[in-house]
């Protein structure tokens, strides 16, 4: 069976960015694969200080939970990445995972793994767009296979909207590409896994 990990990268614990990475895990679950839910918001996760230890011998020279989550990516086969939309953007909390994700870019331990992304926005046209490609700038960095939200729709990825927690729960667009997102990085992760 396949692993798909969703990161949740906004402060809110409960809000409407959880809300359509969780949607997305289950329309993966549904297609058949395990699904885990990291929130790196609730985790301690220190900036990169460019030491280049990582450059040197692969992994991070700092002791966090960054070390955990490394971790669990490298075991998975996708990876769906949520982010509210902060000034066009992904949250802080977000870019410290990316920018910490560099021992994973050593010999490309993410290649050939799925990626997705959501980004919910104030509204319909708040920044998810750019958002979303900060994510998939992410995994094409990674060398990992981006995809998105497939048919009907055919966006870039899950696309909410949300301007109170809850918001997302009723967006219907938002809750169809997000579910349509789950499914496309389960389907691909289970045909490439063979």
């Amino acid at each position: 069976m396949v692993k798909i990990i969703g990161i949740m990268g906004s402060p809110r614990e409960d809000g409407n960015t959880a809300h359509l990475v969780k949607t997305a895990l289950k329309s993966a679950e549904e297609a058949g694969a395990e699904t885990e839910l990291i929130n790196i918001a609730s985790m301690n996760i220190e900036p990169c200080i460019a030491c280049d230890i990582c450059k040197n011998i692969g992994e991070c020279g700092i002791y966090d939970d960054m070390r955990v989550i490394i971790a669990k990516l490298q075991d998975a086969d996708g990876i769906i990445i949520g982010s509210p939309v902060y000034f066009g953007s992904v949250t802080s909390q977000l870019k410290m995972f990316m920018d910490r994700s560099r021992p994973l870019r050593m010999n490309f331990k993410l290649r050939d793994k799925v990626g997705g992304a959501i980004a919910v926005g104030g509204s319909r046209n708040g920044g998810q767009e750019t958002t979303i490609s900060t994510i998939r700038e992410f995994f094409l960095i990674q060398d990992a296979i981006v995809v998105g939200d497939g048919a009907p729709l055919a966006h870039y990825g899950g696309t909410g909207v949300g301007k109170v927690k809850g918001d997302a729960k009723t967006d219907a667009v938002g809750v169809e590409t997000s579910r349509n997102l789950g499914r496309r990085v389960a389907e691909l992760a289970m045909k490439l896994a063979g």
